[in-house]
């Protein structure tokens, strides 16, 4: 059929004003330079229009503008006129290509960040951390050493030990409630000796 109006057609005008998108189309489809061109300045602004309001970036909007295009010549004989209105077509056409041109983009930025994670070694002095938990650890005994026995055995063995206070009052042979106001003024003597904001 698209053959049969090509040559019936084929002496007319493809740029006269009086042709559709839809006729254009038609013409493109069969090959027609001049009604690529009529169509191309017809919709370029809003195929382009569309395309930069899902982009933002003028360049990158431009060439997947001229892509779309370059998808439309080439596809022209796909385009059913029972199925909708010719620039219909062009602009959901338009509008794939875009949002597969932002995933493209956010699919690269997402592969850059997780090789520059993988990559990323991070630098530390071992030495200065060795050194900075050994004045922690001394810092520690030294305030250690200035709670009474009975908060340091229960410190000790709650903290370090890994003892429940449970089992902290049954080694101390004192009630659990002994052991906790122990643990508790034994924490609060030691954070006012290290210097531990509350």
């Amino acid at each position: 059929m698209l053959a049969a109006v090509t040559r019936d057609l084929g002496d007319v005008d493809a740029t006269a004003p009086t042709l559709s998108n839809e006729d254009l189309l038609q013409y493109v489809a069969s090959g027609d330079r001049r009604a690529f061109a009529e169509l191309y300045d017809r919709t370029a602004p809003r195929v382009f229009g569309l395309v930069k309001r899902l982009l933002r970036d003028h360049a990158q909007s431009e060439e997947v503008t001229q892509e779309i295009f370059l998808e439309i010549w080439q596809s022209a004989t796909r385009y059913d006129t029972s199925k909708g209105g010719a620039i219909a077509w062009m602009l959901t056409m338009a509008h794939r290509r875009a949002v597969d041109r932002v995933r493209a983009s956010q699919a690269s930025r997402d592969r850059d960040q997780r090789i520059g994670i993988r990559d990323f070694v991070a630098e530390y002095d071992t030495v200065s951390q060795n050194v900075e938990v050994r004045i922690e650890t001394e810092r520690v005994k030294e305030a250690m050493m200035r709670l009474t026995e009975l908060q340091r055995q229960a410190v000790q063995l709650a903290y370090f030990g890994g003892f429940s206070h449970s089992e902290v009052a049954t080694m101390l042979s004192v009630p659990i409630g002994t052991v906790k106001t122990r643990l508790r003024d034994g924490m609060i003597r030691l954070r006012d000796e290290l210097g531990v904001a509350s």
